[in-house]
């Protein structure tokens, strides 16, 4: 019995912590939404690729696509980080969403004309790049504002479930489809799910702007990197997330490790490795919700991704490698669990959208400049010196951005003044909504009871 006992103990740490998905219907909507369109995206993520590969047989045209996504989205992603902080969230989430639903849409066209063309892929995917920039920093920002505030490593915990989920089994299944059924079955499938996340979205409550926002304009969006500047525990979580990418992210070079390791078979299994890892993390994330100094778990999980990445390129064996990659995905999400955390119970809701623009093009240059890194030393040591080289740099590179930042390395959210005031603010705003609501209901029983005595005693009304 004791042991029965102490196993279920165990489970109920480990598993992850539903409590966000129980108290919050909002939540339900926006994480069924986002499940549901992350798989119809990865149909289109793969299928893209492959139809410019069909249509050019050229390898340069296919990474052209990186090169005109990136411009779009660090320039929307800043903007749209200033609208999410002046406009209502939810309304600017919907008409993104129904934004990219019809981008797919052209995508399903032209992949239906007789002999498809190629110009109009790159201008579909700049734009999509250009609208997911916009809806990014609203859809992080909804989280804070639908979520109690002790439940949001929780609830970051819940949605990465289910785009670690869709990373291991969207390329899978989009494999499958567009060897099938061919890309224009892909592109349906994807339209067909943004439909249905739109039908889901729509279901949220408004989520308006604080009151006195600003108007979203160059000089907001100012204010808001300033406000990031002002703070060296976000710029060490920015800067850290940069380097652990920069010098560490070698996914451009797998085909490449894959041959050096006389493993051409394993190519598939050293995408998907990382994923599996964060995967593994994610279903057992219970225990993040009992952490209180988030800014030392960053640390550790950054140095855990480098030395892991270390350790990979060392090994000549590809089940080690593959351990190695997995371990790297589990450390990269407690990393992830971490950021979220520091980023939603620390930064005031004016300023939240501004930030995560902010925040997006953290984790978004990183991986960017990471593969040209990659690829760079690749050809200069071979593909396992730049994977083992790259993660200890970031292992030196993270030691040394902890000792310039010590306060990030502090942050405990029992302590840290920025996450007490926005918890004092989140639970004042509770108690008004709860206030209003009240009140509503008093008037609203109030004035059954009225009609209830004029029904019952007409004549002594007109009296």
């Amino acid at each position: 019995m004791t042991s029965d006992a102490s196993w279920r103990a165990l489970l109920h740490k480990i598993r992850p912590d539903l409590t966000p998905w129980r108290s919050s219907p909002d939540f339900r909507l926006l994480w069924s939404s986002g499940c549901i369109s992350a798989f119809g995206s990865f149909l289109t993520y793969v299928a893209l690729p492959l139809q410019i590969k069909d249509l050019t047989g050229s390898s340069f045209a296919v990474g052209l696509i990186g090169a005109v996504e990136l411009v779009p989205l660090i320039v929307f992603g800043l903007w749209g980080g200033a609208l999410a902080d002046a406009l209502d969230r939810r309304k600017l989430v919907l008409c993104s969403e129904a934004g990219l639903a019809l981008l797919s849409g052209l995508l399903l066209l032209n992949a239906l004309l007789p002999h498809p063309v190629l110009w109009p892929i790159y201008v579909v995917a700049a734009l999509v790049a250009a609208v997911d920039g916009l809806q990014r920093p609203a859809l992080d920002s909804l989280t804070p504002r639908i979520v109690p505030h002790d439940q949001l490593t929780a609830a970051f915990s819940l949605l990465s479930l289910y785009r670690n989920a869709a990373s291991v089994a969207g390329p899978a299944l989009a494999g499958v489809i567009v060897a099938t059924a061919g890309v224009q079955t892909a592109y349906a499938l994807d339209v067909a799910t943004f439909l249905v996340s739109l039908l889901l979205l729509a279901r949220l409550r408004a989520v308006p702007p604080a009151t006195g926002a600003e108007r979203p304009t160059v000089k907001s969006i100012v204010v808001g990197v300033q406000y990031a500047w002002s703070r060296k525990d976000l710029l060490g979580t920015y800067a850290i997330d940069i380097v652990a990418m920069l010098f560490a992210f070698p996914v451009a070079i797998f085909p490449f490790l894959a041959a050096d390791l006389d493993a051409g078979w394993a190519l598939g299994l050293l995408y998907g490795a990382s994923a599996v890892g964060a995967l593994l993390v994610s279903v057992t994330s219970g225990w993040t919700s009992h952490v209180h100094r988030h800014g030392r778990m960053l640390v550790l999980a950054a140095l855990g991704w480098g030395a892991a990445m270390t350790l990979a390129g060392l090994s000549g064996n590809i089940w080690l490698v593959l351990l190695g990659l997995a371990a790297a995905g589990g450390a990269d999400q407690i990393s992830g669990i971490a950021r979220s955390t520091i980023w939603n119970q620390s930064i005031p809701d004016e300023l939240r959208g501004r930030l995560a623009g902010v925040e997006l093009l953290s984790y978004s240059v990183g991986p960017q400049l990471g593969q040209v890194r990659a690829g760079g030393m690749a050809s200069l040591i071979g593909a396992r010196g730049s994977v083992w080289v790259g993660g200890l740099a970031c292992v030196v590179g993270v030691i040394g951005l902890t000792a310039a930042l010590p306060s990030m390395l502090a942050w405990d959210k029992r302590t840290d003044p920025n996450a007490l005031a926005v918890r004092a603010g989140r639970e004042a705003a509770e108690a008004a909504e709860a206030a209003e609501a009240g009140e509503a209901a008093e008037a609203g029983e109030a004035g059954e009871a009225g009609e209830a005595a004029e029904t019952a005693a007409p004549g002594a009304a007109v009296a």
